[in-house]
């Protein structure tokens, strides 16, 4: 197939992007969207041209490195697919295709296609882990979890940090990804020690790296290639409001000693 594909370009993350479209001749339909990228920056270096720069690791749907805004949609036209797993022949002979980075101020662009996802990492490192020392590896039946509870933080734990949710929320919010990597610690037994100091921590630095707060759109729930569901948030909002109970009594108690 013959495309035109419209791609953002940008040098450095400070520097202005702008759009620069490019004819993408002889697309084999069975080609990854990833893939079709590397033919074209191919011939794009045989040119004696820049590449484009994106972001790509296992290529299999299960890291949350890749990430494009494929004609408006993060991760393109597909349900629950991410780009790497996005394939050509969903598209069609002489389609013209806009390919932009996430859009969302916690995500400034670093060159190209590539954004810094670090803020993300920094949720994590503000409470998203058990601290606990568990000791070896216990016994597979010694701690029983009810079977709902387990499926639920599976469910939860399906969430690859790709940013999807971010780049498809008005309020461009991370509302999705922290209550997912909450929820998946705080369904089980081994979470509960810090559930709510770890959900208080992750939404302090949620808010310090600038992410919007949920505006009830479910476009994250919609983008998400791991379909995690917008019930998590609801999840998400009730621990935070127990945790700010909870340490307004122990205030109460204590008299604000700490």
């Amino acid at each position: 197939m013959n495309l035109t594909l419209h791609v953002w370009r940008q040098k450095g993350q400070t520097d202005r992007g702008d759009f620069e479209t490019y004819k993408a001749p002889d697309i084999d339909e069975h080609m990854s969207f990833l893939e079709m990228l590397d033919v074209v920056n191919e011939r794009l270096l045989a040119d004696g041209k820049e590449p484009i720069a994106f972001d790509s690791d296992c290529r299999e749907g299960i890291c949350g490195m890749c990430g494009l805004v494929i004609n408006g949609v993060p991760h393109g036209p597909n349900a629950a697919t991410t780009t790497c797993q996005l394939h050509m022949r969903h598209f069609n002979d002489g389609d013209e295709i806009t390919i932009e980075p996430w859009r969302a101020h916690a995500f400034p662009v670093l060159r190209d296609l590539i954004v810094d996802r670090g803020a993300f990492d920094r949720i994590i490192q503000a409470g998203g882990y058990i601290s606990v020392n568990s000791g070896a590896a216990p016994e597979a039946n010694g701690l029983p979890v009810p079977k709902p509870d387990a499926e639920k933080s599976m469910d939860a734990a399906a969430c690859i940090g790709c940013g999807a949710c971010v780049a498809a929320c008005p309020n461009a919010s991370a509302m999705l990804f922290v209550a997912a990597k909450a929820a998946h610690l705080g369904l089980l037994p081994q979470g509960q020690a810090e559930r709510y100091e770890r959900v208080k921590k992750m939404v302090a630095q949620m808010d310090a790296e600038g992410f919007g707060h949920c505006s009830n759109h479910y476009e994250c729930m919609a983008a998400c290639p791991k379909e995690i569901n917008v019930e998590f948030i609801a999840r998400l909002n009730r621990d935070l409001m127990r945790a700010t109970v909870v340490e307004k009594e122990h205030e109460e108690k204590t008299g604000g000693a700490g």
